[in-house]
């Protein structure tokens, strides 16, 4: 959809740079900004959804791989001293 937006030349300018630089246009750049800008602002209408997306975006606690090689560790300690 097509649309029009009033922007200060200052911040017009910044956007332009922006989308250069990225390789966009400056449609596609502000689609993305956009985006995310209501991402992050959505009111949660479901908080085990919101839950499951936060999951889904940053994975489980205790899923990054210090905490699996400190788990492995553990585990081996403690079948060792059995």
């Amino acid at each position: 959809m097509k649309t029009a937006v009033s922007l200060p030349d200052d911040r017009f300018e910044e956007i332009d740079a922006c989308a250069r630089r990225l390789r966009l246009t400056r449609s596609g750049l502000l689609a993305v900004a956009a985006k995310q800008f209501v991402s992050r602002h959505r009111v949660a209408k479901d908080a085990t959804a919101e839950w499951n997306r936060a999951i889904a975006d940053g994975g489980q606690p205790g899923d990054d791989l210090a905490a699996v090689a400190l788990r492995r560790r553990t585990k081996a300690i403690i079948r060792a001293s059995r």
